[in-house]
């Protein structure tokens, strides 16, 4: 890695109204509302790139040049093609059949943790963590186990799960894309972090759960929600097509064309219509990712980022070193969400360096799950456990993420120092 250089002229075009922006983007972001108006996260960060696009002088080419428009079309075909498994009746299958392993609570939790997070590797994990939840934790209440420990390990097994691959969130397909990362030496590198991160969370969260199994919980206090039917047929036609995406990325062939093509060919169904499948888009997320494309990269265009970078390699805490990136993305991550920390991180280091782009994907991940905020999925599955009855407190949350996020990050820190 680059050393710390000593803080070198930088071509800064000041802009107040873009620096403006992005600050109050950001800060919205990190809140999560704006007092007196209904926006969430994805409201505050579209009106942040109208903002800029209204204030930024930027013309509209410039503005569509910031958005990476392979992420957003790989993300989209993969929104399709986990609509077609979900429709299929796959993810209530496959819940069903973890839900009936329940009469050994430790093997139930390594059989959860270690399915789940092999769906995320490779399907949309904030759809396993939905479909998975209510099924999960109604199978839980009904033999009289506290749901709580083990809906938090489905969360976190998303999450680590979803650090294994460059299709396993949205900010990995970004990180990829961006620094044109080989899917088949990601998967090599990031398996050892991975496999002992969801190792340490089965045991982390066994140990501190263990004597506190017993539920006070009725043990159904909302019915479950209606599966889809299973269709065997459409399931493995849905498999097949996922397996030969996932293998065609070896190849040379650009990823979102891969995506794009197998999701025209699901939208081409006899069986399900097209609205059926658009539906289960996640369109707030593509809103998101691009409008947060617009506001950094009308902010990098300012410079600011770059001399930030400096000043902190000045300072002795470079962010192209892969161990303070790790920690920076984590704190960030939990501060204003995972997505908006890898919108803004691509844009000031170094992705040209393998390590740093494989920490910042894994660390995202990896980060997500030390408290309830870190992550989509995290909220998911605490809005799911509520709407049964079961109520997954901050605390909760954090006595088991935070241990299981220390124990990943360490991992992850000394298999970068190992492969150095």
């Amino acid at each position: 890695m680059r050393p710390p250089l000593a803080i070198a002229a930088i071509d800064v075009h000041p802009h107040p109204a873009i620096l403006f922006i992005f600050a109050v983007t950001y800060l919205g972001i990190a809140i999560g509302r704006v007092p007196g108006l209904m926006l969430n996260r994805v409201g505050i960060a579209l009106l942040g790139a109208i903002a800029m696009m209204l204030l930024g002088r930027l013309d509209t080419q410039q503005i569509i040049a910031c958005v990476n428009w392979p992420t957003i079309l790989l993300l989209f075909g993969f929104f399709v093609i986990s609509a077609q498994l979900r429709l299929s009746g796959f993810y209530d299958k496959v819940a069903t059949a973890i839900a009936a392993r329940l009469d050994r609570p430790g093997g139930f939790l390594i059989v959860l943790m270690a399915v789940t997070g092999g769906l995320s590797a490779f399907l949309n994990h904030d759809i396993v963590c939905f479909v998975f939840t209510p099924i999960v934790g109604s199978a839980l209440l009904r033999k009289r186990i506290n749901p709580v420990p083990f809906l938090i390990a489905l969360a976190i097994a998303s999450n680590i799960g979803a650090a294994a691959t460059l299709i396993g969130n949205p900010q990995n397909m970004m990180i990829g894309e961006v620094a044109n990362l080989s899917f088949g030496n990601y998967l090599l590198w990031s398996a050892v972090p991975v496999f002992f991160a969801i190792g340490a969370g089965c045991a982390i969260i066994w140990f501190l759960s263990r004597n506190h199994l017993q539920s006070a919980l009725p043990e159904s206090a909302a019915g479950e929600p209606k599966p889809y039917p299973f269709n065997r047929g459409h399931t493995i036609k849905g498999i097949i097509f996922l397996v030969l995406v996932v293998g065609l990325f070896f190849t040379s062939v650009p990823k979102e064309i891969v995506a794009l093509s197998a999701a025209g060919i699901h939208l081409a169904s006899r069986k399900f219509r097209t609205d059926d499948l658009l539906n289960l888009v996640d369109w707030q997320i593509l809103v998101l990712f691009m409008s947060l494309f617009v506001v950094t990269g009308a902010f990098q265009t300012t410079g600011y980022g770059d001399q930030a970078m400096q000043w902190l390699a000045h300072s002795g805490f470079n962010l192209n070193m892969p161990v303070n990136l790790a920690l920076a993305t984590t704190a960030l991550s939990n501060l204003i969400s995972n997505s908006a920390t890898v919108m803004l991180l691509v844009k000031v280091v170094d992705l040209s360096h393998p390590a740093v782009a494989y920490t910042l994907a894994l660390a995202n991940s990896f980060g997500g799950s030390l408290f309830i905020i870190g992550s989509v999925s995290n909220i998911i599955v605490v809005q799911q456990a509520r709407e049964m009855g079961v109520n997954i407190s901050f605390r909760d949350f954090a006595r088991l993420g935070v241990p299981v996020t220390l124990a990943a990050l360490a991992g992850l820190i000394a298999w970068v120092i190992l492969m150095k």
